[in-house]
C-alpha cells in the first residue's frame, strides 16, 4: 500500500520566556539539579554569567532529611539573598513525608518553587522505588503529586522525569497526564530511560510527543544540550517551552551567558551585540575564554566553595571534581591535571594555575559531552517492582533516603 507523503515538519519558533506559576523565567532556561554540583556557589557562578536571568535549582533534597532537619540538608537549602525565585528540588517516595516537607517549605518560607525528582537513575535511589523508577507506579505517583500540590498552596510545583525505566517500560506519557490532572505547573523530560543512564543520544522526539500530549502546561526538554545552539535547536525541533541544562554547564558556567545571548541577542554586554532573531539562522557570539579567563573562574569557584563550607581546605577539596571539566580541551597535561586535582588550599591552587600557559585561546573541540557518559545498565529496583504498574504495597516512609544531595 502506497503511503501518502507527509509534509516536512515546520520548525517551531522558540519562545523568549517561560512561566512557572507566578514566575517569569527569561530566557526559558533552567539549571538542572545535580548532586554535589548545583550547590549555592555553583548557582552563584551561573547566575553571575547570566546576569541573574534563568532559573537555578538546588541539589536534590530528600524529604525525610528535610522534615528531620538534617544538618547537611539544612545547609543545602540555603539560598543567597539574590536568588529569585528560590527553587528546591525534592526527592521522596512516601506521599505523607513529601506532603510534610512541602508544608514545611511553605510554613517557613524556604523556597518560591518546588520541583519533584522522578528522574534520578542511580541505583541507591531506584532500588528504593524512587527517582526514575517511581512513575511506573501510577497510583503512587498520583498520590505524591496530590500531596505536594495540596500542601504547596500558591507555590508552583513542577516535576522532572525520564522516558521510563527501560524501552519495555515507558512511562512519560502516562506520567504527564497524571501531572496535569493533579495540578503540576510544568514538566521537564530527560529524553533517556533510566537504563540508559547518560549513555547514547537523548530522544528529543519524546520531548515533542510529551508537548503534544500535555498542551495545558509548559514542557521543558533535557538531554544533550552542550551549547546555546543546542538549546535553541531543541526548542525549535520539539516545540518545548524551555530547556533544562545539566552536564552541559560542567566546567562551563558561562554557558548561561551564552544562553542569554542566544535568546536575547543585542542585549547590553552580549559578545556580538547582534540583533539576529532566535531562529537559528545566525548564532550570536558566545563566550570563548582564554585559559587565563578560565583559571580566574576556577579560582573564584574554589573560593566560593571555601566560604560556603566555612573551611578553605574542604572547599578546595570539593572543587577538585571540577578541574577536568574546566580544563577540557586545553593543553594542560596529565601530570598538571593530577596536581590540580589534589590541591587542598587556595594558595596551592593559585601556584599551580600560575604555571599554566594562560595565553591559550579557546580550543577547538572544547565543547561537547562532559560528566557521566555511561551506557545501558540494568536498573536496580525493589523486588517485584515491575509486576504491577499500579500496586504500591510495601512502599512507605522506610523507603525514604535519609541524606540529601543525591
Amino acid at each position: 500500500m502506497t503511503q501518502t507523503p507527509q509534509p516536512p515538519k515546520t520548525p517551531h519558533q522558540p519562545r523568549a520566556q517561560l512561566r512557572i506559576g507566578p514566575h517569569m523565567v527569561q530566557p526559558p532556561v533552567v539549571l538542572a539539579p545535580m548532586a554535589g554540583i548545583t550547590n549555592a556557589p555553583f548557582r552563584t557562578l551561573c547566575r553571575e554569567f547570566s546576569g541573574g536571568k534563568g532559573l537555578f535549582v538546588s541539589e536534590m533534597i530528600t524529604t525525610r532529611a528535610l522534615v528531620e532537619r538534617d544538618a547537611k540538608t539544612m545547609r543545602l537549602i540555603h539560598f543567597d539573598g539574590s536568588e529569585k525565585p528560590r527553587s528546591i528540588q525534592l526527592y521522596g517516595v512516601d506521599p505523607m513525608t513529601v506532603g510534610k516537607a512541602v508544608q514545611m517549605i511553605v510554613d517557613e518560607d524556604l523556597a518560591d518553587h518546588i520541583d519533584l525528582n522522578f528522574g534520578c537513575p542511580v541505583p541507591k535511589v531506584t532500588r528504593k522505588g524512587g527517582g526514575s523508577a517511581l512513575p511506573y507506579k501510577r497510583h503512587l505517583l498520583r498520590s505524591i503529586l496530590r500531596e505536594a500540590v495540596t500542601a504547596a498552596g500558591p507555590l508552583p510545583v513542577t516535576m522532572k522525569m525520564r522516558k521510563g525505566i527501560d524501552d519495555d517500560h515507558i512511562t512519560f506519557l502516562d506520567a504527564g497526564r497524571i501531572a496535569v490532572e493533579e495540578g503540576v505547573t510544568a514538566i521537564a523530560l530527560h529524553g533517556r530511560t533510566a537504563a540508559q543512564h547518560y549513555g547514547g543520544t537523548a530522544d528529543w522526539d519524546a520531548i515533542a510527543r510529551l508537548k503534544e500530549a500535555v498542551p495545558e502546561i509548559p514542557v521543558l526538554g533535557n538531554g544533550d544540550i552542550w551549547s546555546a545552539d543546542d538549546a535553541v535547536r531543541m526548542m525549535r525541533e520539539t516545540g518545548c517551552d524551555g530547556v533544562v541544562v545539566g552536564r552541559g554547564c560542567l566546567g562551563r558556567p558561562w554557558l548561561f551567558g551564552d544562553l542569554v545571548a542566544a535568546f536575547e541577542p543585542g542585549r547590553e554586554g552580549s559578545v556580538s551585540g547582534s540583533e539576529t532573531p532566535v531562529d537559528g539562522s545566525e548564532a550570536p557570539g558566545y563566550a570563548r575564554p582564554t585559559l587565563k579567563e578560565v583559571a580566574a573562574v576556577m579560582r573564584r569557584h574554589a573560593e566560593l566553595l571555601a566560604e560556603w563550607l566555612e573551611d578553605e581546605e574542604r572547599g578546595v577539596i570539593d572543587f577538585r571534581k571540577h578541574v577536568a571539566w574546566y580544563t577540557k580541551g586545553f593543553s594542560v597535561g596529565s601530570e598538571m591535571r593530577k596536581r590540580l586535582a589534589i590541591t587542598s588550599s587556595l594558595a596551592e591552587l593559585d601556584a599551580l594555575l600560575a604555571e599554566l600557559d594562560l595565553e591559550q585561546e579557546w580550543p577547538t573541540g572544547a565543547d561537547g559531552p562532559r560528566g557521566r557518559t555511561s551506557g545501558r545498565n540494568r536498573v536496580v529496583l525493589p523486588d517485584g517492582w515491575l509486576d504491577d504498574p499500579y500496586d504500591c504495597a510495601g512502599i512507605g516512609a522506610d523507603a525514604e533516603l535519609d541524606t540529601s544531595g543525591g
